[in-house]
């Protein structure tokens, strides 16, 4: 399923591109498995050795260095838009996944209500023959209120759609009050479009204009498919372009939406429902199960109000193929093959160059996943998280956290005042790793094992009123975004909490027999990327207890953006692919966290190596202690990926390419000349460098 957009806050920092299990995945030939098949997939070393290009200088690109072999010994999966250690572990816990709910799905009375629900919900999935007989009907009724829908109605359909996944018009859903992080508010922000960010409505050149070409014969198909004429279809689809470059035009950029404070605009809800005409805002939270709100975020102020013109100057018919366009995007996964193989050709081939549909196993596992991950999570962790794991990574955790606070003390740009608060932060940041302690109650959601279309709008419609429920409740700070078997981890401003789940606590990036240069530089670094959020460009702007709140002096402000444009202009100069430069401004904070990060880990490991009296200068297979701990992290970044997706991601993502996530950050090390006695004034030792952290 194409999932609806939430608005999530702006301070919610993903280590990734997206999730990995979300995404479709990687880049170069290889034969994909039919659909019934089997492929086994296996960890990556903690240290890959084939991997390493022995003939590359590591003083002249580290990447290459460490990763210059990789992409000859990993072709990429025809499934997927590349590959990478994230999508390698991704294919082995989903494999894992997928012999628990091959388990589930045989039935039996012994079965626990969450292992019918996840078991069902995996046949169902699975029924390929029963997809292809039920066709549309599933989703009939709500096509027939689509066909009939008129302007008065249309408030009123919205929430209906939007409260089972559909991204239509607008979003809507719940927030922890940016200032007031105790609060849970309703947040109001723009949304409902196809095409991945607005920059792809309005930008020029021949690849964009393609690409809008190929999205308008994608509606018109995907309507065709639906019963349209195809004369009619083709004209609804250009009529849609049309409309969502009207909201495109009214919506942020996603590099302007990185700012906590343009993104926050808490407003009595009598401000946005009055733009609503004759009341109709009511109906809109009758049918999502909104709760009456008496404040809401109006993330972008003039959204609404644009909206509402764009509606009214445009002609019912194109409304309603716009609404039946994005019902069937939204369960095309789950229809006949006819949808499915058309909505996988544009979103995945077309934009990030996926060859294959992934197996079906694989695709309904992760669909499992991300309708019941917590139920599906804590049979994962029973089997998979066991033993001393969490309690090892929390003592890197801890050995991390220190290490902040001494190169807090070492700073010599802060101010004593504003290394106080810093401080008080730091000491206040939330450990969560692996699980959640209570675990979510799904039994109020009917999953059952012959209508797949059915349990996934259920499923979200289960999801959205969970989240909408929390308006005006306490703030749980038990609560995880992620999945047990997510391979990803985060950080969240409001929160003041870094979580890891127990997906990508797994080899490569943890490995419980793998000595500390290893697991430090692999997981390590990861654990400082997340706590250097707290002070990147956005995380600095929310206080020790999740607040947005100035807590810097004005000169220390000055300081650190100083050094954060230092890095902003850095990567800018990267190419991503082709034309396309790595949009630094975009990419900061996750920049800020990779360098941040590193340092952090290098410098808990030479403190961890120097209570177990370790010799760090001691070989193994042919590299010391630091040199190992500079690969392991550099490998986690090796990847092979599809032109394509290179593209789509320096266009939308916060996070760099893979290239630049090694020697962007390895440039600005203070460790890293030592450890592989490089020469100032060699490319990865320029003779001026950035840090911020």
């Amino acid at each position: 399923m194409k999932a609806r957009s939430v608005a999530l806050p702006l301070s919610f920092a993903v280590l990734t591109y997206g999730s990995a299990v979300a995404q479709q995945g990687t880049v170069a030939p290889q034969v994909a498995p039919a659909v019934s098949a089997k492929m086994t997939y296996t960890p990556t070393p903690s240290l890959d050795l084939s991997s390493i290009d022995p003939k590359a200088d590591p003083c002249q690109d580290f990447y290459q260095f460490a990763c210059g072999n990789y992409t000859a010994s990993h072709p990429i999966p025809g499934d997927q838009a590349g590959t990478n250690g994230f999508y390698n572990l991704y294919n082995v816990n989903t494999q894992r996944l997928s012999g628990i709910l091959e388990k589930s799905a045989a039935g039996g009375t012994t079965r626990t209500p969450n292992e019918q629900k996840i078991g069902d919900y995996y046949h169902a999935c699975m029924d390929t023959a029963a997809i292809e007989r039920d066709g549309l009907r599933p989703i009939e009724p709500l096509l027939k209120q689509i066909d009939s829908m008129s302007l008065l109605s249309l408030a009123g359909l919205t929430g209906r759609l939007q409260r089972v996944g559909v991204d239509v018009l607008f979003s809507y859903g719940e927030q922890q009050d940016f200032k007031d992080a105790s609060k849970q508010i309703a947040v109001v922000d723009q949304g409902g479009l196809g095409l991945p960010e607005k920059d792809y409505y309005t930008r020029t050149g021949a690849k964009d204009e393609q690409l809008r070409k190929d999205y308008v014969a994608h509606v018109a198909a995907m309507l065709t498919l639906a019963g349209e004429h195809a004369e009619q279809a083709q004209k609804d689809a250009q009529g849609i372009l049309r409309f969502e470059t009207g909201l495109a035009q009214a919506s942020l950029g996603v590099t302007e939406r990185r700012d906590p404070e343009k993104v926050y605009h808490l407003v009595p809800i009598a401000q946005v429902a009055s733009q609503f005409p004759m009341g109709l805002f009511g109906q809109f939270e009758d049918n999502i199960h909104s709760p009456r709100i008496s404040e809401i975020n109006d993330v972008v102020p003039g959204y609404v109000p644009a909206l509402i013109r764009l509606v009214r100057s445009t002609d019912i018919e194109t409304l309603r193929a716009y609404f039946r366009y994005h019902l069937l995007t939204t369960v095309a996964g789950h229809l006949p093959k006819r949808f499915d193989d058309e909505n996988f050709d544009f979103y995945s081939r077309k934009l990030s160059g996926t060859e294959q549909q992934p197996p079906q196993w694989k695709r309904c596992s992760s669909s499992v996943d991300g309708a019941l991950g917590e139920a599906l999570g804590q049979v994962y962790v029973q089997q998979y998280f066991a033993g001393d794991s969490k309690a090892k990574v929390l003592q890197m955790v801890g050995d991390i956290e220190r290490a902040m606070e001494a190169d807090l003390d070492q700073l010599d740009w802060m101010s004593p005042a504003t290394k106080v608060r810093a401080k008080e932060k730091l000491h206040a940041v939330a450990n969560k790793i692996g699980y959640p302690d209570h675990w979510r109650d799904y039994s109020s959601l009917a999953i059952t094992p012959d209508d797949p279309v059915t349990n996934a709008l259920r499923a979200n419609a289960f999801e959205n009123d969970r989240q909408l429920n929390k308006i005006g409740k306490p703030v749980d700070h038990t609560e995880w975004s992620m999945a047990p078997p997510t391979v990803n981890a985060y950080y969240d401003s409001s929160m003041n909490d870094i979580n890891f789940p127990a997906g990508i606590l797994q080899p490569n990036f943890y490995d419980p027999t793998s000595d500390d240069a290893l697991n430090y530089g692999h997981i390590g670094a990861i654990i400082g990327h997340e706590l250097t959020h707290g002070f990147d460009d956005e995380g600095k702007k929310f206080d020790a207890k999740g607040n947005l709140s100035d807590w810097w002096t004005p000169e220390d402000t000055k300081k650190f953006e100083a050094k954060t444009d230092c890095l902003s202009n850095e990567y800018s100069k990267f190419v991503a692919v082709d034309d396309v430069h790595v949009n630094g401004k975009l990419t900061l904070g996750e920049n800020t966290a990779d360098n941040g990060g590193l340092l952090l880990a290098y410098m808990a490991y030479l403190d961890r190596a120097k209570q177990n009296h370790e010799d760090i200068t001691a070989k193994t297979d042919g590299y010391t202690g630091p040199q190992r701990f500079y690969l392991a992290y550099a490998q986690n970044w090796c990847s092979n990926t599809r032109p394509a997706s290179l593209r789509l991601r320096a266009q939308t993502d916060p996070h760099a390419p893979d290239h630049f996530r090694v020697d962007g950050p390895l440039v600005n090390q203070p460790g890293f000349a030592g450890a592989f006695s490089c020469k100032q004034g060699s490319p990865m030792v320029p003779a001026n460098s950035c840090r911020v952290w």
